[in-house]
């Protein structure tokens, strides 16, 4: 079965059904029938073949990310403008997106970058509370709830084709410290390197932009 069917069913199948805190909610973008559509026309784009990739984990999906498309830090702007695909979501701009698809252009195109890398989440469904993002560690009963089904989705995007050797993890606070803590009783992973994470380039860091990417891109093709 090609990688693309693989991470199709992967997002179909995505669900979450325990109890969480009352104001949470659950950001499922994969129960929206656009969103699947979308997805469909990606992945049967960029990895419609049975080569292995490497893994590049973030946190989890957000309001304008891949909330919307349903993409690990692909907006609607640069689903269009990079990756070709027309879609009639809102058309707003999301600062990770922006940072990872100048890292893709940086390495090359889209085609070449996805052929070797596959963009995860430690949590594939992301969380709102209060009308914001909310990110999965950052509230201790969530976290707890969550724990089995972080592990057992990190298993199934292993499962699609990953080379498990190395990870990538985005962000190096506690995104990278909640994955080593996880690694260190699953061992599913043989070394995480830690990259920073592209919102806090972009809003802290963005004068370094140059800098930071060149030295990411040197990591992700050692």
């Amino acid at each position: 079965m090609p990688f693309s069917k693989r991470i199709i069913s992967f997002y179909q199948e995505l669900s979450y059904e325990a109890k969480i805190p009352d104001d949470i909610t659950i950001l499922n973008p994969y129960k929206d029938t656009e969103v699947m559509e979308i997805c469909e026309k990606f992945y049967n784009q960029y990895y419609n073949d049975k080569n292995p990739r490497r893994m590049i984990l973030g946190i989890n999906p957000g309001r304008f990310g891949a909330g919307i498309t349903g993409i690990p830090f692909t907006d609607p702007v640069n689903l269009e403008k990079h990756c070709g695909i027309s879609n009639s979501f809102h058309k707003k701009r999301e600062l990770s997106s922006e940072f990872i698809y100048y890292l893709i252009t940086k390495i090359g195109t889209p085609q070449e970058f996805y052929k070797h890398f596959y963009i995860g989440s430690v949590s594939p469904l992301g969380f709102v509370k209060n009308n914001k993002n909310l990110n999965y560690y950052d509230n201790a009963i969530l976290l707890r709830k969550l724990k089995p089904v972080i592990i057992s989705n990190l298993i199934k995007q292993i499962g699609l084709g990953i080379v498990s050797s190395k990870v990538y993890c985005l962000g190096q606070g506690k995104n990278y410290e909640y994955l080593k803590y996880l690694n260190n009783e699953t061992h599913l992973f043989k070394e995480i390197i830690p990259l920073p994470h592209p919102r806090w380039i972009m809003q802290y860091r963005r004068k370094q932009v140059e800098e930071i990417t060149d030295d990411i891109i040197s990591k992700l093709l050692r």
